[in-house]
């Protein structure tokens, strides 16, 4: 929606706080204006984030905006073992360490008052507890299809050569969603490597933009962040959950209003600690992000890299589009509405393709001034998108070192088909996304 109504004139429609003309060629996307910015967030306003969210995004725009402006040629330098890391992992040690503690003090109390009946009771409690914060190594995630080297050996090949280039080894495993989004992490004792991507982002970008992607989330294993080690990792996950299990009740009863006195001083220890760690590894965080950005560059061309966080600003546009879809799909019954869904199935990647193609330069140019006033990132850890890709265009432009031509995208397009087909299914059929 608009602000105010642009002003008619015999040419067309002109601003009406400089009178500038205006170019409203494609309905779909807000009008407004480049000389004096009327209009260019007419979106209301974000939701207020909770005070976690709140304090790392501002401390990801302030890092974010310090590392923007040290940086030369585009890299911000190696991460360092500083004193802030060590801190940070002597905090997170402290944090598992109380979780032993725990589990010990469960042990005690059964072994050692198993006459009593409350000690019993009491170490029992404990141990739940105790189990329920322990570190996890987590899971190959389950939310799409997972493809093995045997299932996709070009995909696999082409994940090897980029990370050579970001300086790391490729993954164990590719698992497809519909998202618009990609993602590394690791999985099981031996934390073995997955990649994550997400077929919403995957398919409206260029060849060489996909292999920037796969360059930015590879270069995150060799990029230093301390925040997706395990230690500083599960440490962080632990102390969110203490938060949540601590969070204060409504005083229904004297009970509950006990509860709330007796955990007040846990909760704001545990909410202290979350913050002290959060500030010692942010800065961290948002150098390993630049850095994988670096990465990408290098393995897609700087090119490929820009043109990528570009793309990264149409994902609202995109998620709309992919609803769009599976709405329309449903709303038919009967055999037309099953040959409907079909149809929407074979070509919805097709569609969502197009539909992001057609996405004006002028739409581009109003998300990141919107971007710049927001501050916004990919998430609440990230740096802002507008400041990754000014950075990107930091010194000389790298040309791509992995090619991606026509034959060996098809190649990897043949082998991403069946799961191309499982996930449009899902999509239009409301099982996921």
């Amino acid at each position: 929606m608009e602000h105010d109504s642009a002003v008619r004139t015999s040419t067309g429609r002109a601003c009406p706080a400089c009178g500038q003309p205006l170019d409203a060629s494609d309905e779909r996307f807000t009008v407004w204006c480049a000389a004096c910015d009327w209009n260019v967030d007419p979106a209301v306003p974000d939701p207020e984030p909770g005070r976690i969210a709140a304090v790392r995004r501002r401390l990801a725009r302030r890092h974010g905006e310090e590392l923007a402006a040290t940086m030369s040629g585009g890299d911000p330098g190696p991460a360092r073992g500083d004193a802030a890391s060590l801190l940070a992992l002597g905090i997170a040690l402290l944090v598992h360490g109380l979780t032993l503690m725990l589990a010990v003090a469960g042990v005690l109390l059964i072994a050692l008052g198993w006459e009593t009946v409350v000690q019993p009771v009491a170490g029992v409690v404990l141990l739940v507890v105790a189990f329920v914060l322990r570190p996890r190594f987590g899971r190959l995630p389950r939310h799409g299809p997972a493809l093995r080297r045997a299932d996709a050996p070009r995909l696999f090949e082409l994940i090897d050569e980029v990370a050579g280039v970001t300086g790391t080894t490729g993954v164990h495993a590719v698992v497809i969603d519909g998202a618009f989004n990609a993602a590394v992490t690791s999985y099981g004792p031996r934390q073995r490597r997955v990649l994550i991507l997400g077929l919403g982002l995957w398919e409206v970008l260029a060849p060489q933009e996909r292999v920037a992607l796969l360059g930015h989330e590879l270069g995150h294993f060799a990029g230093g962040d301390v925040r997706h080690g395990l230690a500083i990792g599960q440490a962080l996950r632990t102390l969110v959950l203490w938060l949540d299990t601590l969070a204060p009740s409504r005083a229904h009863s004297v009970w509950d209003s006990l509860f709330n006195v007796v955990t007040y001083l846990p909760r704001c220890a545990a909410y202290g600690l979350l913050l002290l760690l959060d500030r010692l590894t942010l800065r961290a965080a948002q150098r390993a992000e630049y850095r994988a950005d670096l990465g990408a560059a290098r393995a897609g061309s700087t090119a490929g890299a820009v043109g990528l966080m570009e793309r990264l600003l149409v994902a609202g546009s995109v998620e709309d589009a992919l609803r769009r879809e599976r709405v329309n799909a449903q709303m038919k019954g009967g055999a037309a509405g099953r040959e409907v869904r079909e149809a929407t199935e074979r070509e919805l990647w097709e569609r969502i393709a197009v539909h992001a193609s057609s996405v004006p330069a002028r739409e581009y140019e109003r998300l990141l001034r919107v971007a710049a006033r927001r501050g916004h990132g990919v998430d609440d850890t990230h740096p802002p998108t507008h400041l990754r890709r000014h950075c990107l265009a930091l010194g000389d432009p790298l040309p791509a070192r992995v090619d991606y031509d026509d034959a060996r995208a098809a190649a990897v397009a043949a082998e991403l088909a069946p799961a191309r087909a499982v996930v449009a299914r899902l999509i239009v059929r409301g099982d996921a996304y």
